[in-house]
């Protein structure tokens, strides 16, 4: 495996055989697709909270737009964090980032303090030390999230590792919630209330392998969670949208819907990572630099990290057609600081 992920000339390979082979976007001053996508995202965060945004047009937009920035506001309640150094693996020799005074990008040699100070291979699953798979402050009850679009009902059980690689699996757990929803099993991993209690922080460089999922209603994601936000998306997917990754912060509302169908696509394994700093974020897509989004997280900023697999309810992207397991794997997730 290259321990030099963000060299822009990153091959990757994997560690063994058998595994060869997630909204925010920029606020438009008309009805685009992109203002639309932030309408529902600033909705679905605003319900968590209890609130409800109502309304059409440039006015909603302003409404979302207010009660994200309250959400981002009622996050910032701790800035603590916890995290040891586990293995001794180079850090990347080189990551871009973005230079706030001119404007454009320059590298980050590693002699520049990163180092290891996370690495999830996968060989087996530490509960309770590492990780933490039945309950998340994310989700509305801490098992399921149905305001949310999320059929999801919480089992460490759907989470398991083999061979170096992690597998989440979803399927119908039968019968129906009091609210009319079927809900599914399914694997989340997180940070949070665990002993080790690993939080990321500015300055970090995350990464993670992952084969996309193909199924109907399938959606992954690797994103970081505390205190009712303090959210920043490494990436979100969704099989009716084959060649595309939700990148977005929600700390500072920006993001992008990156389409690259020589890349993206059911079925294929990539490289995703994030440089969070404070002054912009930067996403890179198989070693190379694909977004970044000029807004950066603070420089107090800490959280949790979540890799999950949530079924979609139809809310946002369609829902599974058919009862068959839905799965998704993950060879490693590495965090640099």
């Amino acid at each position: 495996m290259n321990a030099n992920p963000f060299n822009l000339n990153y091959k990757c390979e994997p560690r063994n055989e058998a595994v060869r082979p997630r909204h925010l976007a920029a606020l438009s001053q008309d009805n685009t697709q992109e203002g639309q996508k932030f309408l529902r995202i600033a909705s679905r965060r605003s319900e968590k909270k209890g609130y409800r945004l109502v309304g059409k047009g440039s006015s909603s937009r302003h409404v979302a737009l207010v009660a994200a920035a309250l959400l981002v506001f009622l996050a910032f309640s701790g800035t603590g964090y916890g995290a040891a150094l586990v293995r001794s693996e180079p850090a990347p020799s080189q990551a871009l980032t973005m230079d706030a005074d001119k404007g454009n990008m320059k590298s980050v040699k590693a002699s520049q303090a990163k180092s290891l100070v996370f690495a999830e291979e996968f060989d087996a699953i530490s509960w309770g030390s590492r990780w933490s798979g039945s309950r998340s402050s994310a989700y509305e009850d801490g098992l399921r999230n149905p305001k949310d679009g999320k059929l999801d009902e919480l089992s460490s059980s759907s989470v398991t590792a083999a061979n170096g690689v992690a597998t989440f699996t979803a399927k119908p757990s039968g019968g129906t919630t009091l609210s009319g929803w079927s809900p599914w099993t399914t694997g989340l991993l997180t940070t949070e209330g665990t002993a080790e209690n690993f939080q990321v922080i500015p300055g970090d460089i995350i990464e993670a392998r992952v084969r996309l999922p193909e199924s109907r209603g399938a959606w992954p994601a690797l994103w970081t969670w505390k205190d009712g936000g303090n959210e920043v998306d490494i990436f979100e997917y969704h099989p009716d949208n084959p060649d595309m990754l939700e990148l977005s912060n929600g700390v500072k509302p920006s993001g992008v819907d990156h389409r690259d169908p020589n890349v993206v696509s059911p079925g294929k394994w990539i490289t995703v990572g994030v440089h969070f700093e404070s002054h912009s974020n930067n996403w890179f897509l198989n070693g190379k630099n694909v977004y970044s989004d000029s807004r950066g997280v603070g420089a107090e900023w800490s959280a949790h990290l979540i890799l999950n697999l949530s079924v979609s309810a139809g809310k946002w992207h369609p829902a599974p057609d058919d009862a068959n397991p839905i799965s998704f794997l993950v060879d490693y997730v590495r965090v640099w600081r």
